[in-house]
Formats: structure tokens, C-alpha cells, sequence
């Protein structure tokens, strides 16, 4: 287990992470992490992974999208091939 000292930076607080526990999560300046109090507990989870999750889906959408553009339906809507599905 790490300890750190909590200090002033400007008008809030700030901890520094020693060094072990930042070579031990991979951790990098100047990166986002969320911080969240639990039942009276500090806990920091890092954002990057989550950024990361919503990058990749975004990317995907894009592709997706672009994907699309290069099929035609021609003058066929997804409307009409969906009705004409149902009637067999």
C-alpha cells in the first residue's frame, strides 16, 4: 500500500502519486481519471478505458455509415423491403 500527502494546488487539493503506484497502473501525466467518494472513501478510476470504449464505438458508427454509403437499394426504400418481407 502507497501513502501520499494530500497539499494545496491553487484553491483545491491535490495528491501526488508516488511513484511505484504510477509505474504499477501504467498511469501518465496529465491524464483524466474520475474521482468519486464512497462511503466516506476516495476512489479514482481511470477514464481512459471508458474514452477508449466510446472512441472505438464511434469509429465503428463511422464505418458503419461509410460502409453504407457504397450500397444502393436503388430506389427501393429499407421501408418497402421491410413490408415486403412481412407479406412473404
Amino acid at each position: 500500500m502507497s501513502r501520499a500527502i494530500v497539499g494545496k494546488w491553487g484553491k483545491n487539493l491535490a495528491i501526488r502519486m508516488p511513484t511505484e503506484l504510477v509505474k504499477a497502473t501504467g498511469l501518465s501525466d496529465g491524464e483524466l481519471v474520475e474521482i468519486e467518494a464512497r462511503e466516506g472513501d476516495i476512489l479514482i478510476h481511470r477514464a481512459s478505458a471508458r474514452a477508449l470504449a466510446l472512441t472505438d464505438a464511434k469509429a465503428a458508427a463511422d464505418e458503419i455509415a461509410t460502409e453504407a454509403k457504397s450500397h444502393s437499394l436503388g430506389d427501393i426504400s429499407i421501408r418497402d423491403l421491410l413490408d415486403e418481407g412481412r407479406r412473404g
